[in-house]
């Protein structure tokens, strides 16, 4: 395994252990450390006396973690003169692999080189961005009244990655699609203690999503404010979002709304805190009054369950595959091929299932000679015939939108395509999507998956991960823009990927040691999966919320992902063992 794959895998698995997503910690929360605000409760422990100077920067950079107060607690590492003037709002880089280097040292002055790989930036927001590359700079310090301190150091934070990941927490802020159908996932870090949470989080929310997100998202909360301070339901204010109690704001500024925006409204709030750890009921106000008569006492997760992130198809419609060509239902007893054109063909390389799963995209095999085409993109009804689309040299797996209206695809590794049909008449239309963003970063994509809400697209594009988001332009064409690398470090080359939620994306890579990854859609974690029981190479994934389902040299597994830490491996499909196939899911 490459040293850079490694090393982020490792690290990962030893986070999850640890608990990442909900770590205790008392400060005041921050989604960067650039705003005045005290740490309730608690007081900035100065420097460990006697410290040799490269072990003091180590110190100093631990706590540069702690981002509350304008980063006093790193401040007392510094000379006076240098704390007063230390730009610590101007970056936060977080880096891996932290070496101190001396440069020159004198009975009272030392410079060390700090050397570093780069693997993100933390943005205003709370935004991370994915990086990848080296970092190097120097750091002074000066020996005053017996004590080492920093005399010299450039603008910004630099965030060690480990300490990083034990400090801040990765939470999402949720927005609306563009149709209102379900919300879509805003990553964010927060630093701070549970019962500021709810505090930080809705003030973000407020503020809306990241810039390269707008364009594709809604938010209902644009341009209101919270009167008075965040509380637990029945109007306490300790240990806020902590427990039980549930959770009181009173928002101003909201404007006249019906039921349906009001349902809207809700959904963003109540989702945002209950996937935070904040429980319910959440009681929500306008102006001091009810801000939905239906529900004085609180809203809870099942008056929004419609909406709910993490709801997936692939329960009501069922796991299936593409064995020897041929489309099978799969269950616990076995395979039945499905009846009609899909079930009877025998050339199809890939497949792809509508949401509700009444509705069918493959790409078969022409079988003739170069140079005619030797892909084929066939729609049809599920039980039923299938039409040819269109043709070409090599079409990716295809992906459907949620309302099951368009099919995306990418042709001949560089242009994609959406296939628009007609619900009534069942009649398609081929139209170009605005890739120009995604093929100036390689030369083929080889595979395109749509998040279950559609916002976001997955890509390999030369064997590198990239998400996109799905941009309906002011003249109703769609693009692919701002594509960002998510899967630095992977170190083998990608061959498949899948949507496990709104914001995790599994990636097959081309290496037998760790085969199958977990990625986190602002390219902040990599997560190796168990690779108990499979067979390089693993050539196809798919997933669902609950389970992830991949396609070895020799058999289909899947993964359960509620089973037990210790008992957590792939386990043989049933039918699909012994045989060349490939497991299927709606989208």
């Amino acid at each position: 395994m490459s040293r850079s794959v490694c090393g982020a895998l490792v690290l990962a698995v030893l986070v999850a252990v640890s608990g990442c997503a909900s770590l205790p910690d008392s400060s005041t929360p921050q989604a960067i450390g650039t705003i005045n605000r005290d740490s309730p409760g608690s007081s900035v422990a100065a420097p460990a006396p006697g410290r040799e100077p490269d072990l003091l920067l180590r110190d100093f950079f631990k706590a540069s973690t702690d981002p509350s107060d304008r980063h006093l607690a790193a401040r007392q590492f510094l000379t006076a003169g240098v704390s007063g003037s230390w730009d610590d709002a101007a970056s936060a880089t977080i880096v891996d692999k932290v070496d101190v280097l001396p440069e020159t040292r004198s009975t009272d002055k030392a410079t060390y080189t700090i050397r570093a790989n780069k693997v993100g930036q933390l943005e205003p927001g709370g935004l991370y961005v994915a990086e990848e590359g080296s970092f190097e700079t120097k750091i002074s310090l000066e020996l005053l009244d017996g004590e080492w301190r920093i005399s010299e150091l450039p603008a910004g934070v630099i965030l060690d990655r480990a300490q990083f990941l034990n400090t801040y927490q990765r939470k999402s802020l949720y927005f609306l699609d563009p149709a209102g159908t379900t919300v879509v996932p805003d990553p964010r870090w927060v630093s701070g203690a549970q019962d500021q949470m709810a505090s930080q989080l809705v003030g973000l929310l407020i503020d809306g999503p990241k810039a390269a997100l707008a364009p594709a998202v809604r938010n209902e909360l644009a341009g209101v404010s919270v009167r008075g301070p965040i509380t637990k339901a029945d109007g306490r204010t300790a240990q806020v979002g902590v427990g039980l109690g549930g959770i009181r704001i009173d928002f101003a500024g909201v404007p006249p709304m019906d039921e349906q925006a009001k349902q809207l409204f809700a959904a963003q709030v109540i989702w945002t805190l209950a996937n935070a750890e904040i429980s319910g009921p959440y009681v929500l106000l306008a102006d001091g009054e009810p801000f939905d008569d239906r529900f004085p006492n609180g809203w809870t997760t099942a008056d929004v369950a419609s909406m709910n992130p993490f709801a997936t198809s692939s329960a009501t419609v069922g796991l299936h595959a593409l064995r020897e060509g041929s489309l099978v239902s799969v269950t616990e007893t076995g395979v039945t091929p499905v009846p009609g054109y899909f079930g009877s063909a025998r050339n199809m390389r890939s497949l792809a299932l509508s949401q509700d799963g009444k509705l069918v995209a493959a790409v078969a095999d022409t079988g003739r000679p170069a140079p005619e085409p030797a892909s084929s993109l066939m729609v049809g009804a599920y039980e039923d015939g299938a039409a040819s689309v269109l043709e070409g040299g090599a079409i990716t797996r295809p992906t459907w939108a949620p309302d099951n209206s368009a099919i995306w695809a990418a042709v001949n590794g560089n242009t994609v395509i959406r296939v628009l049909r007609e619900p009534g008449t069942g009649r398609t239309s081929v139209v170009n999507v605005d890739a120009g963003a995604v093929t100036a970063l390689g030369t083929t994509i080889t595979e395109l998956r749509l998040s279950r809400d559609g916002v976001r697209a997955a890509l390999i594009v030369d064997g590198k991960v990239y998400l996109a988001i799905v941009t309906q332009m002011p003249g109703g064409e769609y693009a692919l823009t701002n594509p960002r690398a998510v899967a630095i470090g992977l170190g083998s080359p990608a061959l498949s990927l899948d949507w496990s939620t709104s914001d995790t994306i599994v990636v097959a890579r081309a290496a037998s040691d760790i085969p199958v990854v977990q990625v986190a859609v602002d390219g902040s974690r990599m997560d190796a999966l168990p690779s108990r029981n499979l067979t390089a190479p693993v050539v196809a994934v798919d997933a669902s919320t609950t389970t992830e389902f991949v396609a070895d040299s020799r058999a289909v597994f899947q993964l359960n992902n509620n089973d037990p830490a210790g008992d957590r491996y792939w386990r043989e499909v049933p039918g699909l063992t012994g045989v060349k196939a490939i497991p299927i899911l709606p989208g």
